[in-house]
């Protein structure tokens, strides 16, 4: 019978997985409003990629996904940097994505603590 790997011992996925930041914040010129498509690689669910933004929900939908799973190319086609800094501190991100995101752009850190 193989031994436990002891838990200080493990690598976990969440510890290691890349994720991308655009060059600046004033390079986000997604939509403020409307409909949306990510691409399957950001968003895989049933019914395509298509999100309104103004539907309750579908901003945090859509941010979430294209900042943890999309390409820095992704993100400045989708991500509207005024209603990221609004939505900022009420998305749920993992928590090394948030923690990349907040030491490149640190007046989304000021935004979260506002």
């Amino acid at each position: 019978m193989p031994e436990a790997t002891p838990a200080a011992a493990r690598v976990y996925f969440r510890d290691v997985k890349p994720y991308e930041t655009p060059t600046s914040l004033a390079d986000l010129a997604g939509p403020p409003g409307g409909v949306v498509e990510l691409p399957h690689a950001v968003f895989w669910a049933p019914g395509g990629g298509r999100i309104d933004l103004d539907e309750s929900g579908g901003l945090a939908m859509a941010y979430q996904a294209v900042i943890g799973e999309g390409t820095a190319t992704d993100q400045v086609r989708v991500l509207n940097r005024d209603r990221l800094r609004e939505a900022w501190p009420e998305l749920m991100l993992p928590r090394r994505a948030r923690e990349l995101w907040e030491d490149r752009f640190p007046e989304l850190r000021r935004t979260a603590v506002a």
